[in-house]
């Protein structure tokens, strides 16, 4: 157990003396902490490896700080993490400057984090190859993605800063190399805020549209002159490496001097080792052109005067071997003599067989009299077959009509002969209906017997006591009557059953009959 030391007042003599300290609330307490730990350490510098990093969505970066023996919680307000000259990461060791203050609500203190930077310059460049393999891995420096810089751009953005020695260094190197039409965007290139406007510029390059007020670049250069390592940082951002890597316009960068590597470098799509080389990289030399010209129009004069020349003395080597053409064209004018000569006699001759075949053909043709009349003797024997035809077509009508009579009488004796055969059958057929007919029983003095639906009873026993009947006699008489007996109980005479509701209806309707009912 551990001993207060001797010359420590004793906390409860102190409670029980008259000198009492006063009863705090717990927020009073945790505004007299806050207040003492802001005004002890207003202005800090921790150093410390990033641990936990956290950007909330409000734009505030929450983090914590830890060496080998402790951890402190800390936290960098919105306003000043975009001023930040180093983005917190986990594993960075950092330099922290700020203020200490609590945080009443969990009764913790914290950091409030104004600056950072890197703790070391090892450090630093642990953080950015870090950041390059990272990048890398996303494919932003493949070689696939450089483009070519064009030979004779007409139209130069710069990305840098405008006071500074390196735009007057590209201008100069330009006019004396090949003048073209620059376009400057004036950026930090140092300090919080820089690597935010590099960004911008080259983005904004992108953005400016072909054929508008303001020339669209044919070329871009993002410069800056040397500097430590802090110094460069701002070209190390992730933000200018993506805008970089993302350019539709080709980039060159020359930010430092030759031993200077920036992670724009990789970005980019051709590297200057000083922006002087930039602007040597971006046009050829003038003069150099102009020579270059001079000796290919040179060289292209001398070779068509000796293509000439080859050819015209192969067109005489050539000429040698054909004949003279005066010759030529003189037996060709004989011949067309010769052929002129021949055309003559061979035109007359032409002529006259033409016409005589002509007086042949006229021979075999009829004279037009002898024509004429061979046609009217047509006619005239077509006249008599037509009145020939017209006498036999006459006698053949009347042939057919004899026929059609005849066969007219032929039909109607016939259609008699069917009728009398079939009323012959209908009156057999009827002759035996007549003789199946129950009438004919009836004749003989028998009587049908049908039961009150009017169905014939054929048997005793379909019967029974008390049942209605009905006997039609021959003269279709039809006399209503109840059954006594049946069978062997004919002897005995039975009482007739009472007859049922239904029954009663049906002799009801029987009354209705003409022909009377017995009941």
């Amino acid at each position: 157990m551990n001993q207060m030391p001797p010359d420590t007042p004793d906390l409860l003599d102190q409670v029980r003396g008259d000198n009492q300290p006063p009863v705090l609330s717990v927020a009073d307490l945790s505004v007299a902490v806050k207040r003492t730990v802001e005004d002890s350490f207003a202005c800090v510098r921790v150093r410390g490896e990033v641990s936990g990093f956290k950007r909330a969505a409000s734009g505030h970066l929450y983090m914590t700080l830890k060496d080998a023996d402790a951890t402190m919680d800390a936290v960098c307000w919105r306003g000043s993490a975009g001023r930040l000259e180093v983005q917190p990461e986990d594993g960075l060791e950092v330099i922290a400057t700020g203020r200490v203050t609590t945080y009443p609500a969990r009764s913790k203190y914290q950091l409030v984090i104004e600056r950072l930077e890197v703790a070391g310059e090892g450090a630093l460049l642990k953080m950015i190859e870090e950041r390059r393999k990272r990048l890398a891995s996303e494919g932003l420096f493949d070689a696939d993605r450089k483009a070519d810089i064009p030979f004779l751009p007409g139209v130069i953005g710069v990305v840098t800063s405008p006071t500074g020695a390196v735009i007057r260094d590209i201008l100069h190197r330009l006019a004396d190399r090949f003048p073209r039409h620059v376009l400057v965007w004036p950026v930090l290139v140092q300090g919080d805020s820089a690597a935010a406007q590099v960004t911008a510029a080259i983005e904004g390059f992108n953005r400016i549209a072909p054929g508008g007020s303001v020339p669209r670049p044919d070329l871009l250069i993002v410069a800056r002159g040397g500097g430590s390592l802090e110094d460069l940082m701002a070209f190390n951002e992730e933000n200018v490496v993506r805008a970089a890597a993302a350019s539709d316009i080709p980039l060159i960068s020359a930010v430092g001097h030759e031993t200077d590597t920036t992670l724009i470098d990789f970005a980019s799509d051709r590297r200057a080792p000083t922006p002087t080389a930039a602007a040597e990289m971006a046009v050829p030399v003038r003069s150099d052109l102009i020579a270059q010209v001079e000796e290919d129009g040179a060289r292209l004069t001398g070779a068509m005067n000796r293509l000439v020349r080859s050819r015209a003395q192969e067109v005489t080597a050539l000429g040698r071997g054909l004949p003279a053409p005066r010759r030529i064209l003189e037996g060709a004018m004989q011949r067309i003599d010769d052929w002129a000569e021949r055309l003559r006699p061979a035109l007359s001759r032409v002529l006259r067989a033409k016409g005589e075949a002509v007086v042949q053909h006229g021979r075999k043709l009829m004279q037009p009299d002898q024509y004429v009349a061979s046609k009217q003797r047509d006619l005239a024997a077509m006249v008599v077959r037509l009145a020939a035809a017209q006498s036999s077509d006459a006698a053949r009508f009347e042939r057919d009509l004899r026929d059609a009579q005849s066969l007219g009488d032929r039909l109607e004796q016939a259609s008699r002969r069917v009728l009398a055969d079939a009323e012959q059958r209908l009156a057999g057929i009827e002759g035996l209906l007549e003789s199946y007919s129950y009438k004919g029983v009836l004749e003989r003095g028998f009587v049908l017997v049908r039961d009150s639906a009017g169905a014939p009873i054929l048997a005793a026993n379909a019967l029974g006591p008390g049942d209605a009947i009905l006997l039609n006699f021959r003269d279709d008489g039809v006399v209503g009557a109840v059954v006594d007996s049946v069978g062997g109980d004919a002897a005995v005479p039975v009482m007739p059953r009472k007859p049922k509701r239904a029954k009663s209806r049906a002799k009801k309707e029987l009354g209705d009959d003409p022909q009377g009912s017995l009941l």
